[in-house]
């Protein structure tokens, strides 16, 4: 009898132990089933809980459907300076060789970027950062992976100056403009008037910008009610998006992105391809090697990825996240350096294991509504 009860606690402990490795693997022990079941409740309070470090709990926002589109209340939206923002924004008159507009850099066939790890711009002159996509651009708070740029309307302006980009001061570009006769009438629907200025051509692409929203993805039809819209292997990459992978803490509210900037240890300093990231902006040395968290929806169209496009495919990058991404260890001259980078403490090795980093990457292609593609518009011609 003592045998057979010392045998039946040796089995309850590998039990024991088996339940413990499953929670560990998976660690709010939901079943398919009953993560479907919250997931698509229409009720966030339901989520189980996501994991967050405390460095992304102040100003966190699930993720979930987009909100409506806000427009300024010195820009407020109309068709028609939409639709002049759309041919200007196609326009290569814009830019000293006359050959280059915002379209180069931002295709609307290449999920309005321009597929390049890094852009070409005048006289094929190579930058330095990956162009990120304009779909749903008017939910961002700055622009830039630097944050450079407070609002559209100011952004629109620096890739037409910049002499790596479009090369052409903006008074120069809108003299251009205000030579084609063809432009006033559209600039009188827009604006109340013929009048051609810097100030008008930023508002009226800003508008145009802004109108590039995504509808509903998956994803969005799976949370707000559509059981069905997402299959197992989907719906258990979402719930490591929340809790294991760490997604979550940088890539959170509906726009996907915490807006925030973080370090990931890519910064190359003191290298070849050293870019310092947002402390350009702020000269701020904590700011160092830390570039703005991108949008991910329609992320999948979108390659190849981070700032200095150095990841092709999106399995790539998660690998690379799972791997704890990048060391910065100082060299002898770098170890007193007080600008040296330090990489985000939310950065960790992940321990995910090749099915659970299929099916992040299986959950990240269900934020693609569709291609959204346009065609160029017919531009004024004289």
């Amino acid at each position: 009898m003592k045998d057979r009860y010392l045998a039946f606690l040796a089995i309850a402990g590998i039990v024991s132990l088996l339940s413990y490795t499953s929670s560990d693997n998976n660690p709010t022990g939901y079943t398919v089933e009953e993560l479907r079941t919250l997931y698509s409740s229409g009720d966030q309070s339901k989520w189980p809980a996501a994991h967050l470090f405390d460095e992304a709990k102040e100003g966190f926002q699930d993720i979930g459907p987009l909100s409506p589109m806000n427009y300024p209340k010195d820009n407020p939206y109309s068709e028609d300076k939409m639709e002049l923002g759309k041919m200007l924004f196609f326009d290569p008159r814009l830019s000293k060789s006359g050959q280059i507009s915002c379209a180069n850099c931002h295709n609307p066939e290449i999920g309005w970027s321009d597929g390049s790890r890094v852009s070409f711009g005048h006289d094929r002159q190579t930058g330095t950062r990956n162009a990120p996509t304009l779909v749903n651009i008017g939910y961002a708070k700055t622009l830039f992976w630097d944050g450079r740029a407070g609002t559209l309307e100011e952004q629109v302006k620096a890739p037409i100056e910049n002499p790596v980009e479009m090369n052409l001061h903006m008074s120069m570009a809108t003299k251009n403009i205000r030579k084609i006769k063809e432009y006033k009438p559209f600039f009188v629907k827009a604006f109340g008037n013929g009048d051609v200025t810097e100030e008008k051509i930023a508002k009226a692409v800003a508008t145009f910008e802004r109108s590039l929203i995504s509808p509903p993805s998956k994803f969005d039809k799976f949370v707000s009610g559509k059981k069905d819209a997402l299959t197992d292997s989907e719906l258990n990459g979402l719930h490591l998006f929340r809790t294991k992978a760490n997604c979550i803490n940088c890539h959170n509210t509906p726009y996907f992105s915490d807006q925030k900037f973080h370090n990931l240890g890519l910064t190359y300093y003191g290298r070849k391809y050293e870019d310092l990231g947002r402390y350009i902006v702020t000269k701020n040395n904590e700011d160092v090697g830390k570039f703005k968290t991108p949008t991910l929806r329609e992320v999948s169209e979108n390659k190849p990825y981070m700032h200095n496009g150095l990841f092709p495919e999106l399995a790539n990058i998660v690998m690379m996240y799972n791997a704890g991404m990048g060391r910065e260890i100082p060299k002898a001259d770098q170890v007193n350096d007080p600008k040296f980078p330090h990489k985000s403490g939310m950065v960790e090795k992940l321990n995910l294991t090749d099915d659970e980093v299929f099916d992040i990457v299986a959950f990240l292609k269900t934020l693609n509504s569709y291609k959204y593609k346009m065609r160029p518009p017919e531009l004024p011609k004289s």
